[in-house]
């Protein structure tokens, strides 16, 4: 909700050639009901194009410099190549997919399978069990982006923003402790 404040504070005060990208890990509510992707709302309201970076880099470790990589989803080779430049260093690797909507979904997606995975762990059912969880759970982030974006690639879940953030965030996320809490 407060994407399109912050976007009409930067209105006139950006290069129309701008390059906007959006770490953010989520949805938005879509006027008319259902979800919108965040960089989409960027785009229109900055009428800039907006890429996106998502991936198995959780913020202590990568503050702290150990390797991790990350996926820039970008439609636009130019861009890609641009932002791939700006992000990537010897601690930090970036691969860069042209498949943007799926790599949001992916961020947005695995939290809700991390909170399963910290149901799991607080019940104490066990490995077996949150490996089953995050499977499925995999399985169903495919079928989302299959139904809502049509057109995206399998790869991309191969990717740092599918299975790798998805594995990371069951194991040492956020979402995952706090459900395990709530057990």
């Amino acid at each position: 909700q407060f994407i399109p404040n912050f976007c009409k504070q930067l209105l006139g005060k950006i290069k129309p050639n701008a390059i906007a990208i959006s770490l953010i890990k989520g949805f938005d509510k879509a006027e008319g009901g259902g979800i919108d992707l965040i960089s989409h709302i960027i785009t229109r309201h900055l009428k800039i194009p907006c890429a996106v970076l998502m991936g198995a880099n959780l913020a202590n470790e990568v503050a702290e410099g150990n390797f991790c990589e990350t996926t820039i989803g970008c439609t636009n080779k130019k861009y890609g190549k641009v932002l791939r430049d700006l992000f990537q260093a010897n601690h930090f690797r970036v691969v860069v997919v042209d498949d943007a909507d799926a790599v949001e979904v992916c961020g947005a997606l695995k939290n809700i399978v991390a909170c399963g995975a910290g149901f799991v762990d607080g019940l104490k059912l066990g490995d077996n069990t949150k490996a089953a969880v995050i499977r499925l759970g995999l399985m169903e982030m495919i079928r989302f982006v299959d139904v809502f974006y049509p057109g995206s690639k399998l790869s991309t879940f191969f990717e740092s923003c599918g299975v790798a953030d998805l594995i990371t965030t069951c194991y040492g996320g956020r979402n995952r402790r706090v459900s395990e809490a709530f057990v």
